[in-house]
This record gives C-alpha cells, structure tokens and sequence, in this order.
C-alpha cells in the first residue's frame, strides 16, 4: 500500500497543458485550395460588415445581433485582435482568394484546457452558402487542431432548427452525440442544441 501510495499521481500538482497535452499556437494563417484563414485586421471592416455580419439571415442562429454599421464591424475586429494576442485564442478570417476578401469566421469559442477539449463556431456570408467553403474551412481548422495543437477532442453545436450546421460537421467527421434541450440562448431564445464531436484518435484514423 505504501508502494502504491509513492507512485501515485497527485493531478493537483499537474497544470492543464500536463493533463492534455495541448500545446497552444495562437492564430496563425492556414491555406486550403480556395482559402486563406487568417487574423482580422482593421482594414477588413468594410467586408465583415457587408459580406455577413449585417445579414439578419446570417446571425438568425447565432448570440450576437447583426452589426448595425461598419464601426460595429471594426469594433468586433478591435475585441478579437486584442483576444488573439493570448496565444491560447483561435480566431480566424475567412479570404476566399478569388475574391481578395473576407467572406466569414471560424474561431474556437470555448477551450476546456484539462481535457484538451476545443468547441468550434463559425459564420459564413450567405452568398457563399451551398459552395463547401464552410467545410473546407473548418476542416482544416480541425486537422491544425488536432495536429499542431494537440487537441483530443473537438466539438461543435447547433440549433436544432439550423439542420445545414449540422451537415457541416457531418463533412468534416464528427459524429453527433445527442441533443441537449434547453440548453442554449441564440436571436431566437432559448433553444436545444445539437452537439457533434470528433476525437483525435478518430480523426487519425479517417481518410483525408
């Protein structure tokens, strides 16, 4: 017993990067065929505000209102550029590189850092709806997630009446573990949500 006791493990004296071997980055820019997912800068105001962030039809499904003017816009780049000095905070861009433009944003929205685990959220301007940019994005999002960063488990959740969210983590890999009633508050109130997963040993395993 006192042999066991020697070896064991006292997980107080362990920090959370010990427990989960994550390994933070920050916000560095990633590529895709299409893509470039980067920081937002001051000067992409004027296309976060037209291209999505105005759109009632965008915000329907998410917590935050539609931006009223281009100073919302560059205000919200102004939170998340000084967010993004932690290197612990993911915030990305969408740049559809034919377009030269911003055209939506991926950003992981809650870290559970004993676990390792990552929640992911996204917007997308609706006039590249139907076009897999979403999956693209937030599938290579996932694979620095998994492989640079060092997550074991990264999930994403959504409004049970926004069915289209959902196929999106379909795309990417992860399965959906259930649905949480009444669990949370977006523009349209109280709602339940879907809650879909991927771990990184099932992410290790699929074809890309």
């Amino acid at each position: 017993m006192q042999g066991a006791q020697r070896y064991a493990i006292n997980w107080t004296d362990l920090t959370a990067k010990e427990m989960s071997g994550v390994e933070h980055r920050g916000t560095v820019r990633l590529e895709t065929e299409r893509l470039v997912l980067r920081r937002l800068v001051p000067g992409d105001a004027e296309a976060v505000f037209r291209n999505w962030a105005s759109d009632g039809e965008v915000t329907r499904y998410l917590t935050w209102q539609p931006h009223e003017n281009v100073e919302a816009s560059a205000a919200f780049i102004r939170r998340t550029e000084e967010e993004c000095r932690d290197p612990a905070a993911y915030s990305w861009g969408i740049e559809l590189k034919e377009l030269g433009q911003v055209i939506g944003s991926i950003a992981v929205v809650h870290t559970e850092e004993e676990i390792g685990a990552l929640e992911l959220g996204w917007a997308l301007g609706r006039a590249w709806w139907g076009r897999g940019i979403m999956p693209e994005a937030a599938g290579r999002v996932l694979r620095f997630l998994f492989e640079e960063v060092g997550a074991s488990r990264v999930w994403a959740r959504h409004d049970v009446e926004n069915p289209k969210s959902g196929r999106v983590m379909q795309k990417i890999g992860m399965r959906r573990e259930g649905i949480l009633r009444a669990s949370g508050r977006n523009n349209r109130g109280v709602v339940d949500m879907a809650v879909y997963a991927v771990l990184r040993e099932d992410f290790a395993e699929s074809p890309r």
